[in-house]
């Protein structure tokens, strides 16, 4: 990494896989059976976003008054955000694991 990166807070790396699932993929593209297969985790998440959505707003209000955001409700809305890039990429083929029903 250039040294300008070096002091940045967050980093995100990924290692490549060494190899991927030709049929998942094609399935994914021909059909679109990946969406239907991601609409339990698609319903769920609607609420679990809705949900960190009002705690983040009330979130910002508590650091407002107090400076601290509470690790709590920083560990809930860590976990949808986390959950939500788990389905991206598997919808998106950049992984074939599918994603599990965990905000962890």
């Amino acid at each position: 990494m250039p040294d300008t990166y070096q002091d940045y807070p967050i980093r995100l790396e990924a290692d490549y896989p060494p190899e991927s699932s030709r049929l998942l993929a094609l399935v994914g593209i021909l059909f679109g059976i990946k969406v239907l297969l991601l609409v339990p985790h698609l319903f769920l998440q609607w609420f679990v976003s809705l949900a960190a959505g009002i705690v983040a707003f009330i979130g910002y209000f508590i650091v407002l008054f107090t400076g601290r955001y509470p690790r709590g409700m920083w560990e809930f809305v860590l976990g949808a955000l986390r959950w939500q890039i788990r389905i991206n990429a598997w919808q998106l083929s950049l992984v074939d694991r599918y994603p599990p029903f965990s905000t962890r």
